[in-house]
């Protein structure tokens, strides 16, 4: 299974998570391949029954005390319970002082041995956070991403259709960007897709007849994001006039990327149709329907009734005319 070293780790997060490096371990068997953690109290006290030991072992003030409690003997037993399978890491909080046999423990077996000053439980909320991030299942589509009243929109359709213009004329209304060209989407829990640009493209945008434009230096930073939730695909066609174009909107059609249904809608373009009020509209629509309203089924709702008034009022005139 693929997964990152602990030097991975200390040299992306080192200075978010404060960490320092005891014992490196260059030699580590275990690779971090998950990104839940685990505090092995139950395993120093004896039950190894179902030690997890393939997470990151987290060793905080609790642990600790626990092991001041025992004899020098007692202690060393306890740490050789945790060294009875191979470990990819484990990192001591609060920059607590460290055993000298753990110490040893962790050169001899070739298990790196982190320190943080950072108290346990925030530092097992920003640690979780960064691995559920470098775990994450991702992949790369070609579209482009905006912020449009803080609803994602991702849009799709064949190279040259006007994705690039689209997201364009949206930034240049007060909306932002969040990629072009190249969307990386990842998959968060429970079931979530947050879209984030390419490293080396950033927020520059191609424009055919301009070329490469920096969005960030033309528009300034309030009209870029570093990422955003995918929340609704809209695609961009050419228009066809045998096609069947939604036009009433009572169902919901959706989509799947990496296991996650978003709905998405169909945007048939000609020349003259303003595709930034559109999307606009696109994104006040999910606000509303996220809110438990449906214009095209409050109006369906309506007719029915109507109908229903009207087949009643038929039915009373007609038997008062048998009459």
């Amino acid at each position: 299974m693929q997964g990152i070293t602990a030097g991975q780790l200390f040299e992306e997060r080192k200075d978010a998570l404060d960490l320092e490096v005891v014992v490196e371990g260059a030699q580590a068997r275990l690779p971090i391949t998950v990104s839940d953690v685990n505090r092995p109290g139950l395993a120093l006290a004896g039950f190894t029954e179902n030690f997890l030991y393939e997470r990151i072992q987290i060793l905080g003030e609790t642990e600790m005390l626990y092991l001041e409690t025992l004899s020098g003997e007692e202690r060393h037993r306890a740490f050789d319970r945790l060294f009875e399978q191979d470990l990819p890491c484990l990192i001591i909080s609060k920059g607590l002082p460290i055993d000298e046999y753990l110490r040893e423990k962790c050169e001899a077996a070739q298990v790196p041995l982190l320190r943080t000053r950072m108290s346990t439980t925030p530092f097992i909320h920003q640690l979780t956070a960064y691995l559920t991030d470098v775990f994450a299942p991702r992949m790369t589509l070609h579209g482009s991403l905006v912020d449009v009243y803080g609803v994602g929109l991702l849009f799709a359709g064949d190279s040259g259709i006007g994705k690039s213009e689209t997201a364009l004329d949206l930034v240049e209304r007060g909306h932002r960007l969040v990629a072009d060209d190249i969307v990386i989407v990842s998959r968060r829990p429970p079931a979530s897709l947050v879209g984030s640009s390419n490293e080396l493209l950033g927020h520059r945008m191609e424009i055919r007849g301009v070329g490469i434009i920096d969005i960030r230096e033309m528009f300034g930073v309030r009209a870029t994001r570093v990422r955003k939730r995918i929340e609704v695909e809209v695609r961009l066609v050419r228009w066809d006039p045998d096609a069947p174009y939604e036009r009433l909107g009572l169902e919901d059609r959706t989509t799947s990327i990496l296991g996650v249904r978003i709905p998405y809608v169909t945007i048939p373009l000609v020349p003259g149709k303003n595709v930034a009020v559109l999307a606009e509209v696109v994104a006040m629509n999910h606000l509303i329907k996220s809110s438990g309203r449906n214009a095209a089924v409050d109006l369906d709702a309506r007719l029915k009734n109507l109908m229903a008034r009207d087949r009643a009022a038929a039915s009373v005139t007609d038997g008062g005319e048998s009459e």
